[in-house]
C-alpha cells in the first residue's frame, strides 16, 4: 500500500507536466486565437456584460459554431468564461484585450498575428544555426526597411509598441531623476508617449523627438493636441547617419537591443558625437538577470534574433557596449521592472 501510494503522485506529476509541456507546444494556436478576437474586438463587445456566442458572431460577422469553439478553446487557458447556454464574459485575462484600456494589449495581440511577425519563427532553427535573423530571407528586405515601405503594418507595428510601452512612461518619467537636463534628446522616439511624460513631468525642459520621418509624422498631433509643441522640435532622419547636436542628455528606449553589437555601437557613436563632454546618455531596455526565473526578455531576446538581428542583453554585455563606443555605465536604476535605465557618460 505505501508503495502504490508513493508512486500514485509520481504519476500524476508525470500526467501535469506533459499537460504542460502539450500546452507549451500548442502556445502559436493560443497566440493565433488571441489575435482573432483581439482583431474581432471580441473583449470590447463583452464591456457590459455577458453576450451569447450567437450574438457575438453576428455583430462580428463570423461563423457562429467557428467562433463558439474559438471562445471556448481561449477560456480554458483563462481567456473569457463560458458561462450557461453558451454565453461568454470577460475575465481579468481578457479585460487587457479591451481597446480603451490604458494598459490595454490588443495593439500587441493584433502585431503578434500578423504574417510578418510570425512566418520568421518558423524558421527559428536556421536563426540558432547561423545567429542570424531570416526576416529578410522571408520578405527581401530588414523590417525597419519593410516597415517604411508598407504604411499599414507600420501603423500596426507603431499601435503595438504603444501598448506595450506606455505602461512604462509614467515610471520612467518618475523612477528618473531628469530635473538636471535642460534639452533631452530621444533618438528613435517614435510616437513620443515617454517623451511627452517627461516634459509634463518637467516644466523647464526642452526636447527633441527624433526618429524616421514618417514615425515622428505619427506624433506630431499628439504633441499638438497636449500643447507641447513649443518644447518639443520634431526632427526626422537616420540615426545610423546622425543624431541631433544640443541635447545634455540623450535618450535611446527599446532601441538597442534591436540591433546586433556592430550596429547598436554605430548607434552609440553617433549619439557620442553629438553629445557635449558633459551630456548624459539613458538607454532603456531590460537588463537580463542571471539565473533561471521567468522573465518576458528571455523570450524576447528570441524575437529579437529571428526577426531582427539584435538581442536583449546582460549589465556585463551593456558595459562591453558601452565601452566600445566610449562610454563609462555610471548606474543602473530598475525604474520599472523587469525595465531599467542604464546612464552613461562621455570617458
Amino acid at each position: 500500500m505505501f508503495q502504490t501510494q508513493l508512486q500514485h503522485p509520481t504519476s500524476t506529476n508525470k500526467m501535469q507536466t506533459t499537460q504542460t509541456l502539450k500546452q507549451m507546444i500548442a502556445g502559436a494556436w493560443i497566440t493565433q486565437g488571441i489575435y482573432v478576437v483581439a482583431q474581432l474586438g471580441i473583449a470590447d463587445l463583452l464591456k457590459d456584460g455577458s453576450k451569447s456566442y450567437d450574438e457575438l458572431a453576428t455583430k462580428t460577422g463570423v461563423d457562429g459554431r467557428s467562433l463558439y469553439r474559438l471562445l471556448r478553446a481561449l477560456a480554458s487557458v483563462g481567456i473569457f468564461a463560458e458561462g450557461s447556454s453558451g454565453y461568454f464574459e470577460l475575465t481579468p485575462l481578457a479585460e487587457g484585450l479591451q481597446s480603451d484600456r490604458t494598459d490595454s494589449l490588443r495593439g500587441y495581440a493584433i502585431k503578434s498575428g500578423q504574417p510578418w511577425e510570425w512566418q520568421p519563427w518558423g524558421h527559428l532553427l536556421e536563426s540558432i544555426k547561423t545567429g542570424k535573423p531570416v526576416f529578410k530571407n522571408i520578405f527581401g528586405m530588414e523590417i525597419f526597411d519593410y516597415l517604411g515601405t508598407n504604411l499599414s503594418a507600420s501603423k500596426i507595428y507603431t499601435q503595438a509598441i504603444s501598448s506595450i510601452s506606455g505602461d512604462e512612461d509614467a515610471p520612467i518619467a518618475s523612477g528618473y531623476d531628469f530635473s538636471s537636463i535642460h534639452n533631452l534628446v530621444e533618438v528613435g522616439g517614435g510616437n513620443g508617449t515617454l517623451m511627452t511624460s517627461i516634459l509634463k513631468a518637467n516644466l523647464t525642459m526642452q526636447g527633441i523627438l527624433f526618429d524616421l520621418p514618417h514615425v515622428v509624422a505619427q506624433a506630431k498631433p499628439a504633441i499638438e493636441d497636449l500643447g507641447l509643441q513649443d518644447r518639443c522640435q520634431l526632427v526626422g532622419g537616420n540615426f545610423f547617419e546622425s543624431v541631433p547636436k544640443g541635447g545634455d542628455a540623450y535618450l535611446l528606449r527599446h532601441i538597442i537591443h534591436d540591433w546586433d553589437d556592430e550596429r547598436a555601437i554605430a548607434i552609440l557613436k553617433n549619439c557620442y558625437q553629438a553629445m557635449q563632454p558633459n551630456s548624459k546618455l539613458l538607454i532603456v531596455e531590460m537588463v537580463i538577470p542571471p539565473g533561471n526565473e521567468p522573465l518576458f526578455g528571455k523570450l524576447l531576446d528570441l524575437q529579437m534574433l529571428v526577426n531582427y538581428g539584435g538581442c536583449e542583453r546582460t549589465e556585463a554585455e551593456y558595459q562591453i557596449l558601452l565601452e566600445t563606443a566610449g562610454f563609462s555605465l555610471t548606474k543602473i536604476y530598475p525604474v520599472a521592472p523587469p525595465i531599467s535605465v542604464i546612464e552613461a557618460i562621455r570617458r
